[in-house]
């Protein structure tokens, strides 16, 4: 294994921040000021093949390693958080069709998801379900030949406009109720979009609650099997969270180079702040952070694509430490500028409110600390 993106990522990564930096940067604040989803950032995603990046080359993706969507990720995130979830939920609103989805699901759905044509959501989360997936309320009873599925999911990302939902429904059988996942359509009679949050970051990025009231879905809409949810959710988890690690990694990213430029420019006591030694101290654990967050979470993308067995420790720890980072990173960037840090002319007061939704949600930092425990629980016995 090298450390190394090679020529075609660094390709890819560098069309990507050039993408970022000239079309993307100069929206940033705006998106966030007015709190409306960004569609021409999402267009400007789909003429260029970004979200292409989520989906395997098979159905109509570019590369496929997630090694490289998550350089990608960095750029985008670098500049602009909201539009970091675009991509984000691109990627994990697909990943349950791609590990569980029959051939037919997977045509349907994948080539528009990798062209842009659907946005899809993840529609796991409820309103006393988070953490505690077991306590889930939606069911999806069978009828027919298909199912109906009544409840209310919160916290979903796209919410409003997404077009696609993996709806995560405990269905009753014989040997009681089992967590499985469908695939619902917007437009089905019984889908709404309720209450959408007002967010203290990545206010461009809308987050609400969609409400199931009795939409009926055919057994083709069925993801795996009866049961099979729990374990498509946690597969699931376990890339997004990797993807996740690299939203934190570049929007720390951002704030770190908007601080070193800030401090080469910032004049104090006749010389500028970088020359002083408590910015300096500052600015290197800042970049310390940021280096061993990157390198961390592309060891554990490295793992998912040669698919190895403990990946899912390595996620949670990539994801643990990454958005625990970004906390600090982005607070210590409001620092460096001072009292202008605190206003909107510059940007690191956007980078701290949208830095640190990321370690709540893909499972807060709490449950990554939970994962990682168990797994070395299991491994020594």
């Amino acid at each position: 294994m090298e450390f190394r993106l090679d020529e075609e990522q660094e390709s890819i990564r560098r069309t990507v921040r050039r993408i970022m930096t000239e079309k993307v940067a100069p929206r940033a604040q705006a998106i966030d000021e007015r709190e409306e989803f960004p569609w021409d950032v999402k267009e400007l995603f789909a003429q260029n093949g970004i979200f292409a990046l989520a989906v395997p080359a098979e159905y109509g993706g570019i590369d496929g390693r997630l090694t490289t969507y998550c350089a990608a990720m960095e750029e985008v995130a670098r500049v602009c958080g909201s539009s970091s979830m675009i991509l984000g939920n691109q990627s994990l609103g697909s990943i349950p069709i791609i590990v569980a989805g029959n051939e037919d699901q997977k045509r349907k759905y994948l080539p528009k998801i990798a062209e842009g044509d659907i946005l899809p959501a993840f529609a796991l989360t409820e309103p006393n379900a988070g953490s505690d997936i077991g306590s889930m309320q939606t069911r999806a009873v069978p009828d027919g030949d298909g199912y109906v599925i009544t409840g209310t999911k919160t916290f979903i990302t796209n919410a409003p406009v997404a077009d696609l939902f993996t709806v995560f429904a405990k269905v009753p059988t014989e040997t009681g109720d089992r967590i499985s996942a469908f695939l619902v359509e917007r437009g089905m009679p019984g889908l709404s979009t309720g209450k959408v949050e007002k967010k203290m970051g990545l206010r461009g990025s809308p987050t609400g609650e969609v409400v199931l009231d009795g939409v009926r879905v055919g057994a083709e809409m069925l993801l795996g099997k009866v049961g099979d949810g729990f374990r498509i959710a946690m597969k699931s988890l376990d890339k997004g969270r990797i993807g996740t690690a690299f939203q934190a990694i570049g929007l720390a990213q951002g704030a770190l180079e908007a601080a070193v430029e800030y401090a080469c420019t910032r004049v104090q006591f006749g010389v500028p702040i970088i020359e002083h030694q408590g910015i300096q101290f500052m600015i290197a654990d800042m970049e310390t952070k940021v280096q061993t967050a990157r390198w961390l979470g592309y060891y554990a993308a490295w793992k998912y694509d040669c698919k190895d067995p403990d990946v899912s420790k390595y996620s949670a720890m990539a994801k643990l430490w990454a958005t625990d980072i970004v906390m600090d990173v982005t607070r210590d960037a409001v620092q460096v500028f001072g009292g202008y840090g605190y206003t909107r002319e510059y940007p690191v007061e956007r980078m701290m409110r949208d830095a640190k939704i990321f370690a709540i949600f893909e499972g807060t930092n709490q449950i990554q600390r939970v994962v990682i425990a168990r797994a070395l629980a299991k491994a020594a016995r």
